[in-house]
């Protein structure tokens, strides 16, 4: 999925997280600016569910928590909050809240063309204020091609292709 920006009013963070319970489609809330999310395509959706249901399978009965797409993402240190297509957090503080996560240790995004910029710019330029993430997986929906950028304990991002 990829934000559209579209004119919504501007919101502060509480009154988004009350709104966004209302809609029927998800929205991005980023610095104070609503951003409508668009929808996926069917592979799209498919692979994102494999993803989420084979982290949630192997992760059984270890403690961490597996999310999927209706989970938002709090970005650590911010009132930010964006969607994704899977995660995994084993942080306690993640059981505290019901409407969000905000410290994952994996992000899984699945691009299109259409999201493909974002996810690997601005988004995970987000993400990385995260002091916990460790694995953000970016799969392709339109080709056999996976990234996986890891953080190191030096606190750089290394890039790990599989092809």
């Amino acid at each position: 999925m990829i934000a559209v920006k579209e004119n919504f009013p501007q919101l502060m963070p509480e009154e988004y997280l009350a709104w966004e319970e209302k809609q029927l489609e998800k929205h991005e809330y980023i610095d104070g600016q609503v951003h409508a999310m668009g929808g996926g395509t069917v592979n799209h959706g498919r692979m994102a569910i494999r993803f989420t249901s084979m982290l949630d399978t192997h992760l059984d009965n270890s403690g961490c928590i597996t999310g999927n797409s209706d989970i938002k993402i709090n970005i650590v240190d911010t009132k930010n909050y964006t969607y994704l297509d899977a995660c995994v957090t084993c942080d306690e503080r993640d059981r505290s809240t019901s409407k969000y996560f905000t410290y994952p240790c994996l992000i899984v995004e699945v691009l299109s063309d259409s999201t493909e910029a974002y996810d690997r710019g601005g988004k995970f330029r987000l993400y990385q204020n995260n002091p916990v993430l460790q694995d953000y997986l970016l799969v392709s929906s339109t080709r056999m091609e996976m990234d996986l950028y890891h953080k190191k304990e030096t606190g750089e991002w290394i890039i790990l292709k599989a092809q």
